[in-house]
């Protein structure tokens, strides 16, 4: 969740500055006029939409490290590191990409999370709440869940489509942002300030707005990265794990980083379902349980 929840925030950020910097250099005029139409337009949405999305997945690694205190385990004689370490190399051997850093952050929950901007240059990172919550058995299938997320270049995949999100994003806000420039406040050609004071408030509207198709993509790839980790640490390890973070969770708390995405059937319909990045643990259990046990 809070990988998810970094880059969300980083990438909105990040196209917010964009566009500043953009308008004020008047490279994004010049751009839009290109060809003097709506597919001018469209090429200029696309290339910051994506520039801000690669951007800010070419900083991911440095967040993590930055924001959630992540330790990277270098050559550490402590035993319980130096197994986190041999656990992600066997895993990255079986996957087959090149062998990720690995690192240790403080929180009493029990989580991990992987990020990086290429399935050979990720981190995976576990929390302190998971080594002292978890046997091996568990912590070996969570890694591998983590694992599988890299060898399938959900980060990436992830930044293509917030990329294609962004580039409809700046399109829309720029065409709704003339129109109300033009109807409210009488500019003439639909640039005036009030435009772009509007451009920017509907880029953040439509950029939360759009959110709920990353997270949809969010869910359907945790599905599969819990198959990866039952195929690298077996089923029943991965549903062992999902089941203590579940324990762990109840009563469920209100709190929105919840480890892995926990949400109760309250939280799991409705409009806020459309805002998770992790279905349920109940459907991810159930999904591991209808594979059978290997």
């Amino acid at each position: 969740m809070k990988r998810i929840v970094l880059f969300l925030v980083t990438n909105l950020a990040v196209l917010l500055v964009l566009t500043i910097v953009a308008h004020l250099l008047g490279l994004d005029t010049y751009l839009a006029e290109r060809g003097g139409s709506l597919e001018g337009l469209l090429v200029w949405a696309a290339l910051f939409g994506f520039g801000g999305a690669f951007v800010s997945l070419a900083m991911s690694k440095m967040q993590a490290k930055m924001f959630m205190g992540v330790r990277v385990i270098g050559q550490s004689p402590d035993p319980t590191e130096q197994w986190l370490v041999s656990v992600v190399e066997h895993h990255a051997r079986t996957v087959g990409v090149g062998m990720p850093e690995v690192g240790i952050f403080d929180s009493p929950e029990p989580n991990a999370f992987a990020t990086g901007a290429s399935r050979n240059s990720a981190l995976v990172a576990v929390s302190t709440g998971l080594l002292q919550r978890m046997n091996r058995q568990e912590i070996e299938a969570v890694l591998g869940h983590e694992m599988t997320h890299v060898a399938n270049g959900d980060m990436v995949t992830l930044t293509l489509i917030q990329g294609v999100v962004n580039t409809f994003v700046l399109f829309l806000a720029r065409v709704v942002g003339n129109i109300i420039d033009r109807a409210v406040f009488r500019s003439d050609d639909g640039r005036g300030f009030a435009s772009y004071l509007t451009f920017y408030a509907l880029q953040i509207v439509f950029g939360l707005l759009a959110t709920p198709i990353v997270m949809w993509f969010s869910r359907q790839r945790e599905f599969r990265a819990d198959r990866g980790g039952a195929q690298l640490a077996g089923t029943p390890n991965m549903i062992a794990a999902l089941e203590d973070l579940k324990r762990v969770h109840q009563p469920l708390p209100s709190r929105q980083f919840a480890a892995f995405g926990i949400a109760d059937g309250a939280v799991a319909s409705g409009l806020r379902r459309l805002f998770m990045s992790h279905p349920p643990l109940d459907e991810r259990i159930a999904a591991l349980r209808a594979l059978g046990t290997h």
